[in-house]
């Protein structure tokens, strides 16, 4: 029996068997660290209101959903890894 897969699940299996997947190094010391993570951005006491452009929110709202992350917890998790010296630049 031939299992329907949707367009999402095509994509992603397409890249695993491409070998895009990377198995996480140290799998316990990664689900401590999103754990840590998940911890700080719910324990939410002051709130922030900006204004950004509408490609720029477009933009980090894309990246979320890649993250699997509501948009305001992903910009919220930037904030916390820049504010601790945690934010890696991308090369170029």
């Amino acid at each position: 029996m031939k299992t329907k897969l949707t367009e999402e699940e095509k994509e992603i299996l397409d890249s695993f068997e491409k070998g895009e997947w990377v198995p996480v190094k140290n799998l316990s010391k990664r689900k401590k660290e999103l754990m840590q993570y998940a911890r700080n951005t719910l324990k939410k006491d002051k709130r922030l209101n900006i204004r950004i452009s509408e490609r720029d929110l477009n933009e980090l709202q894309r990246k979320a959903v890649a993250e699997g992350l509501p948009y305001q917890t992903y910009v919220s998790s930037i904030i916390h890894k820049f504010v601790n010296g945690k934010l890696i630049e991308a090369k170029s």
